[in-house]
């Protein structure tokens, strides 16, 4: 029986109506060329690969392969674009349970390797590339940082298998000395301890929420609902790169604030 592939990996798959794959990278790091609204777009996606050369990062976690081959795809992209007037949108799907944890990760400089992704994507961005994070399952972690977090915009799935945050629920019990259950509790009234969609769209981070009838097989109409919604997400990126809506949610208030005093005492 073949093994259920990722939703990264998926709806990489149905972006790019099954675009050929760019070749020479690691396998965990997906990428193909496609359309937005008949414009060239680049999608990106990291995927579980079984036989990673490092366990930690079988499962679609974001490793050091997956970090210095996420910089190196979008540093060549943002490179190959420099004498265009008009730079590709790049699309990260997002669908990673964690950044790697391990010993050899760490001894390597796991650390530098997701800066350098995280450091790629805000480049583009800054480039004039369109970069807009789709996620489409989990984005935990450091995983996120490096892989999305810098896009112009971020869309996500209304959906209980996609989950923004620091770190797992049992991890953060442990962290704080409280009980999953006690954890949820508290998250009830703390928004950014939270763990499901709603709330983090509450904090301001994300440009849309959709409604998706079945994320692990969607139907046309729910395809032609994201291709749109990345439509508008490029649009509204290519005429406000700038990541000022982040703080005009009801949650962010205490955010702009402080902002706001700090740019008057300056």
């Amino acid at each position: 029986m073949s093994q259920k592939i990722s939703r990264g990996e998926q709806w990489l798959a149905l972006l790019t109506h099954n675009a050929p794959r760019l070749s020479g990278l690691c396998p965990s790091v997906q990428v193909a060329d496609g359309e937005i609204n008949g414009q060239p777009a680049r999608f990106v996606a990291v995927i579980p690969d079984a036989q990673n050369h490092y366990p930690r990062a079988a499962r679609g976690e974001v490793g050091l392969l997956e970090g210095w081959t996420l910089g190196k795809v979008v540093s060549e992209t943002v490179a190959e674009d420099a004498d265009q007037p008009r730079k590709r949108a790049i699309v990260a799907v997002i669908d990673v349970p964690s950044q790697a944890y391990g010993r050899r990760e760490e001894a390597f400089g796991i650390h530098q390797a997701l800066a350098a992704a995280a450091a790629a994507y805000a480049n583009a961005r800054l480039a004039g590339h369109p970069v807009i994070g789709l996620i489409v399952g989990k984005a935990m972690s450091g995983a996120f940082l490096a892989h999305g977090y810098q896009a112009n915009r971020l869309i996500a799935f209304n959906d209980p298998g996609v989950m923004i945050h620091a770190m797992g629920k049992e991890a953060a019990a442990r962290i704080t000395l409280r009980s999953v259950e006690s954890l949820e509790k508290l998250a009830e009234t703390i928004p950014p301890m939270a763990y499901d969609i709603a709330n983090y769209h509450s904090l301001g981070l994300l440009e849309s929420l959709l409604d998706i009838s079945n994320p692990d097989a969607p139907s046309a109409s729910d395809l032609a609902t994201v291709e749109q919604t990345l439509a508008e997400a490029v649009t509204t990126a290519r005429q406000d790169p700038g990541l000022k809506d982040r703080l005009k949610a009801q949650n962010r208030h205490s955010s702009a604030l402080v902002r706001e005093k700090m740019r008057a005492a300056w």
